[in-house]
């Protein structure tokens, strides 16, 4: 992490806008860089599908309402946030650079030229949200991870480009403008999550973060200190509640109301005669019916989606270098019995992963529910605020401001790590 670039006693409010819920955390910078939790306000997700906005203004009025909350908690007035990004545009690409170096010494200009030059990619309706430095080489000498003053004729970088849909990004800066919020920039969501639930020596060792939430299970890979792979896939705990409402032939609300009851990821975890009640549809009877058969429904669909991240994980070629095992966090994650799920099926160890190392309120946001919000705040007080979008730019200025941000701060992403 960069070192010095905190303000003490500057806040930062970090906006979650996922498909189930959203959430604002704002955060105090302490003398000692930690963050100090002093508001938290959260609402039901409107005007979202699967992390894309699909109704601006439902959207906006959800934030506008969980902002309301946040203010009332912290006595503040939030009028500027790090908002976060996901869905299954998101895009993970590994590239190598290589320069010249002018000169005797390597320079920060020297560096501005690699990681352009790694950066020199084309994807159709893709932009790059973050450029993530991993290791620099300097004449065959790699493992660098600060080149500046070294002496070297040749300098090269490798490192991780993170690419998702411009419009997607100009629509969620286009609901903050819509409830009044300035945004500072930004910032994938599993990334955020990562850095409020990942301590630093899994990151060195080799450890996967399985975000879990309603529409998305997104996926963050690190080896040696720095993301090598990142990862979206569309399924999420919106499919455990339709199969629960499909398989026990009840509706939605009432197949969530159970998943979150009695929902348990293993079956084998069921005692003998147990059961769950199902209100009845239209007038007609409560049933009754085994709580095993809820457990199966649960354990099938949750399978399927360790089986699709197993599968991503072992394209990526990382699959043996996770001595630090697995971390779940997201709102799925709560789910009795899925870490013991995820050790069977992934074969690695499993946490459960909530925001670490902050101070304050911080029993407001103990939960894998706010570790994307969390991180938005880490990632805010880690991080320069020189990026804010205008709230009086209209919807195609701020397309080109969205464009303009994604391309001018090279230096601020790849110093992150």
């Amino acid at each position: 992490m960069r070192q010095g670039k905190y303000q003490e006693g500057r806040v930062v409010v970090g906006l979650d806008i996922g498909t189930t819920k959203i959430c604002v955390v704002a955060g105090e910078i302490t003398s000692k860089g930690r963050v100090r939790i002093i508001g938290f306000g959260q609402t039901p997700s409107q005007g979202l599908n699967r992390g894309v906005v699909t109704n601006i203004s439902a959207a906006a009025a959800a934030i506008r309402m969980a902002v309301e909350e946040c203010q009332l908690k912290s006595g503040i007035e939030i009028e500027s946030v790090y908002a976060g990004i996901a869905g299954h545009h998101i895009t993970g690409l590994n590239r190598d650079g290589v320069v010249a170096v002018r000169g005797d010494t390597i320079t920060e200009y020297d560096i501005q030229r690699v990681i352009e030059t790694a950066r020199a990619c084309n994807l159709p309706d893709k932009e790059i949200l973050h450029t993530l430095c991993q290791e620099y080489i300097v004449d065959g000498q790699d493992g660098v991870k600060q080149p500046v003053g070294m002496a070297g004729k040749r300098l090269e970088a490798k490192v991780h480009l993170i690419l998702g849909s411009v419009t997607s990004a100009a629509n969620i800066v286009q609901c903050c403008h819509h409830a009044d919020l300035h945004v500072n920039n930004v910032v994938l969501e599993p990334l955020a999550s990562s850095l409020a639930c990942l301590e630093e020596e899994e990151k060195e060792l080799g450890v996967v973060l399985l975000d879990i939430g309603g529409g998305t299970s997104d996926m963050v890979i690190y080896k040696n200190g720095s993301i090598v792979h990142t990862s979206v896939l569309p399924l999420g705990g919106h499919q455990v509640t339709n199969d629960i409402a499909i398989g026990l032939r009840t509706t939605k609300d009432e197949a969530l109301r159970v998943k979150h009851e009695s929902g348990i990821a293993l079956a084998s975890m069921v005692g003998a005669g147990e059961t769950i009640t199902l209100k009845g549809i239209a007038g007609r009877e409560n049933r009754v019916l085994e709580k095993r058969l809820l457990a199966e429904v649960v354990e099938a669909r949750f399978e399927e989606i360790f089986d699709l991240i197993l599968s991503d994980i072992q394209r990526s070629g990382y699959l043996p270098s996770l001595a630090a095992g697995a971390v779940l966090t997201g709102g799925s994650s709560l789910m009795k019995g899925l870490p013991k799920l995820a050790e069977r099926l992934l074969q690695l160890p499993s946490r459960i992963g909530t925001p670490i190392h902050i101070e304050g309120l911080d029993e407001l946001v103990d939960s894998p529910v706010y570790a994307t919000a969390v991180g938005l705040v880490k990632y805010g007080a880690e991080n320069d605020m020189d990026t804010t979008f205008s709230r009086d730019s209209n919807p195609e200025s701020i397309l080109t401001d969205v464009v303009s941000n994604m391309k001018s701060n090279i230096k601020n992403f790849f110093d992150l790590f």
